[in-house]
């Protein structure tokens, strides 16, 4: 028997290349795996395309929730945003694409994963970090950094290698955007996006939304409740965090919400600027946001974000499946035990615009922040405070002048 490779599969043009250039250039026996984490209509007609390749099977595996609870909401608890502005759509997909890619390899005793990412890419990072933490026995194949054996360099070889293998699909060499997609966003890079001074066409880019300025000229309400950091329901109906996340998917595109524009830093070392269109990301994260800083202290919410940005690089770099990934989601979790409450909110034009927040565990006390005198605050105490949060600032002026007064004596 031939040995086998699992081919994490698309079925795009790279990857469907990759089956008649895997059997013969290894001779092995192609396992192709093709990971749901909520691509849509891609994966329509991929069984007849896999095999019409040379594939001796195929595996297509939904790991929609799996992605939704284990993936996703640990990124939205900690705030993790990559950059400012990347709510990392693309880098939380990967590492639970590598561990079901790992599961298939160890069913079918597979002796070599095969990716089709590039060697200028974040990606390839992600696919093989995972890959050894899981399965370090595991040979990987990364056909685009093997220049001496992978000679195609261009959408028209890839066709013409195909043709050759009998192969007859339906792909052209025009070049389009490439695009990244699955529940939580699309990525598109490539075009008029590889030079910063050029505008998006967002009118030919667009997939899930409209532009702000295409948005409809009136508010869209949202109501949302959450028991311990994790969204319940959606205008009063309970829903998984998939089907939420495709609700405001939908709601949020509709009303132009989540779309970015951002030249970011790879790991590689390169910047690249892509647009990233996240609706449903954008309004769950501003959601859980509102109702949070309600409800955590004020040293315990600096603490989370500087971990949260942490925790988003982490991700980025593919180092899920690492000690210090378990650790700081480890510290989100326990902030999450009282984040439970209802967030209203409503969506004009690109914006989120707050709508009121209630939480039994909230922190606001309306005694103490209102401008009328309460029983809890007297404001004679904030004398012996400012005395003392102002001693440092104090006694260095004190110096500074004694200092500069024994310069004036001594001249």
């Amino acid at each position: 028997m031939k040995e086998k490779v699992v081919l994490a599969y698309s079925g795009g043009l790279d990857t469907t290349a990759l089956i008649p250039w895997l059997k013969e250039t290894f001779d092995y026996d192609v396992v192709c795996c093709c990971v749901n984490c909520g691509q849509g209509n891609e994966l329509d007609g991929l069984e007849e395309r896999a095999k019409l390749s040379g594939a001796s099977k195929l595996y297509i595996e939904d790991i929609v929730d799996d992605f939704c609870d284990n993936y996703i909401m640990p990124c939205v608890e900690a705030g993790a945003v990559y950059e400012h502005k990347y709510l990392l759509g693309t880098s939380m997909a990967r590492p639970a694409i590598a561990k079901k890619l790992v599961e298939i390899a160890r069913k079918e005793n597979a002796v070599a994963i095969c990716h089709g990412a590039t060697g200028k890419g974040n990606d390839q990072i992600r696919f093989e970090l995972g890959i050894k933490a899981l399965a370090p026995d595991i040979k990987i194949i990364a056909p685009w950094r093997m220049t001496d054996v992978w000679t195609m360099q261009s959408r028209e070889d890839e066709i013409a290698f195909c043709q050759a293998h009998g192969i007859n699909l339906p792909f052209d060499a025009k070049h389009s955007y490439s695009r990244d997609r699955n529940l939580w966003h699309i990525s598109h890079e490539g075009l008029e996006l590889e030079d910063p001074s050029q505008a998006p066409n967002y009118d030919d880019m667009l997939v899930l939304s409209v532009t702000p300025q295409k948005a409809p000229d009136k508010e869209t309400e949202i109501t949302m409740t959450f028991e311990a950091g994790v969204p319940k329901t959606l205008n009063g109906k309970a829903m998984k965090v998939s089907e939420i996340i495709t609700e405001l998917n939908k709601i949020g595109g509709e009303n132009g919400i989540g779309i970015i524009d951002i030249v970011e830093n790879r790991v590689v070392g390169m910047k690249s600027r892509g647009v990233y269109e996240t609706p449903g990301g954008t309004i769950l994260m501003a959601a859980h946001e509102q109702l949070e800083e309600l409800i955590l202290d004020r040293e315990t919410l600096e603490t989370k974000k500087k971990l949260g940005s942490q925790f988003a690089q982490v991700v980025y770099e593919g180092k899920w499946f690492t000690p210090l990934r378990e650790a700081i989601q480890a510290f989100v979790e326990s902030t999450q035990k009282y984040v439970t409450g209802e967030v209203k909110f409503k969506l004009y034009k690109g914006n989120i615009i707050k709508a009121g927040t209630t939480s039994p565990y909230s922190l606001y006390n309306e005694s103490l922040a209102s401008f009328t005198t309460g029983d809890m605050y007297d404001h004679h105490d904030a004398d012996g405070f400012i005395t003392l949060f102002g001693l440092p600032l104090k006694v260095r002026a004190m110096k500074l002048a004694e200092v500069e007064s024994q310069k004036q004596t001594n001249d």
